[in-house]
């Protein structure tokens, strides 16, 4: 139990073991760099491999990945952006400060995944890139995305943070679009010792200029120039580090930034990696028990997708009716009574403080409000979940559903009560 939760809703989202102790003692004992090395490249390789893009570079968190793929789709003030509202904010935090507008696209009601009717009702002549956030690990729906993207001529971004493990018609997320951004923090579904990241796409390059801006290398244009030569000679035979003797800087687009990976985080996440499909096949196992304690009761849904599309579960997420008489906020408010630790992800991004001074606000995404704010709940779905923590869970879910259900057919008034 953690933080007096009987069932916490997320501590580490994969199993760490001693495989990965393993891993991180090889790379002390080794003398090699811990930052950078070969542990780093070979990661890389096995996710470029995974994913299915030309290019996989890794960086120090998802929320670097975002500010990096931002900064090569060259983004100018008065350029528009569509964005999710339901996601967490690293997604669009990049967009904030660049004199950017952003255009929040209203959501599907059932995969909280961005809309692609409303996304369309959002572009304009100045609207220059897409960003879309595969919510809870469902795929968005990225063929009609990008059949939207290519006639406008759009760059799409896809926030992967919650996607890996998912595939939509046998792809998978981070090759689906333009740019792909991943994230290993402790909660998800694999983890590089609590933060990481990494960036996915196909262009060189972009793959020069993400090179460069994490190894603290501006992204800027050079041309050849010796001027300096004039005042120094080097050494014949000299290995130079920089270009400042042999180039001239063109144009400067950004400044660069450390987001180096450490070789014991790359080594952990190699073994990760290999764990993968065992981790998110038990997420998909509490997800299913969820479902099966659900089914039937009537104003209960969960989020389910059918057809050619496969779960990661890294979020799971039921619905229920108000009209039905479930007051969802007495629900929740009864699991957490119980033990169970209820997260409800996430609020919607346009009616956040620094969003709101934007000039966004409510009636501004009406399915993504409604949703939130009366229907929505997220359980705990982690591999770490026992089968009797799950069993707990099924158990008090249905008992304060009809706790809700009957407080609200009662007009009680306060939060259920649990039962002693």
């Amino acid at each position: 139990m953690t933080k007096g939760w009987k069932i916490p809703y997320s501590v580490v989202g994969s199993r760490v073991g001693p495989e990965e102790l393993a891993a991180v003692g090889e790379v002390l004992k080794s003398g090699a760099t811990l930052s950078g090395g070969d542990h780093r490249t070979a990661f890389e390789r096995a996710f470029r491999d995974l994913v299915g893009s030309r290019h996989a570079l890794t960086v120090t968190s998802g929320t670097v990945a975002l500010e990096l793929a931002t900064s090569v789709l060259d983004l100018r003030p008065g350029d528009q952006v569509i964005a999710t509202p339901q996601t967490y904010q690293a997604t669009i935090q990049p967009l904030l400060g660049r004199g950017l507008s952003v255009r929040f696209c209203d959501i599907d009601a059932l995969s909280l995944n961005v809309d692609p009717r409303s996304v369309e009702e959002q572009i304009t002549t100045r609207t220059r890139a897409i960003f879309v956030v595969h919510y809870g690990g469902w795929p968005a729906d990225m063929e009609a995305l990008m059949a939207l993207a290519r006639t406008h001529g759009l760059a799409v971004v896809e926030d992967c943070a919650h996607a890996l493990g998912s595939k939509l018609g046998g792809r998978t997320p981070g090759s689906l679009a333009d740019i792909g951004c991943f994230s290993f923090h402790s909660s998800k579904n694999i983890t590089t010792l609590g933060e990481g990241g990494m960036i996915t796409f196909d262009r060189d390059d972009w793959a020069d200029r993400v090179g460069r801006m994490r190894s603290n290398e501006p992204d800027a244009t050079f041309d050849e120039d010796d001027e300096l030569r004039a005042f120094f000679t080097p050494t014949p035979g000299a290995v130079l580090e920089k270009n400042a003797l042999s180039a001239r800087c063109e144009a400067l687009r950004r400044p660069g930034t450390n987001a180096t990976m450490s070789e014991a985080a790359a080594a952990v996440g190699l073994v990760q990696l290999a764990k993968l499909d065992a981790l998110v096949a038990r997420r998909r196992e509490v997800a299913d028990a969820y479902r099966r304690a659900i089914e039937g009761i009537e104003g209960v849904r969960a989020s389910c997708p059918v057809g050619d599309i496969r779960h990661a579960y890294h979020l799971f997420t039921l619905f229920v009716d108000p009209a039905t008489g479930i007051d969802r906020n007495r629900l929740v408010s009864y699991l957490r009574e119980v033990g169970i630790e209820v997260q409800l992800r996430y609020f919607p991004l346009h009616l956040l403080p620094e969003w709101r001074a934007q000039g966004h606000g409510p009636g501004e995404c009406p399915v993504t409000e409604k949703v939130w704010f009366e229907q929505q709940v997220n359980l705990p779905c982690h591999p770490s979940l026992t089968h009797a923590d799950v069993a707990y869970v099924c158990e008090q879910l249905v008992a304060g559903i009809a706790a809700s259900r009957r407080r609200s057919d009662s007009r009680g008034s306060g939060p259920a009560t649990a039962p002693a």
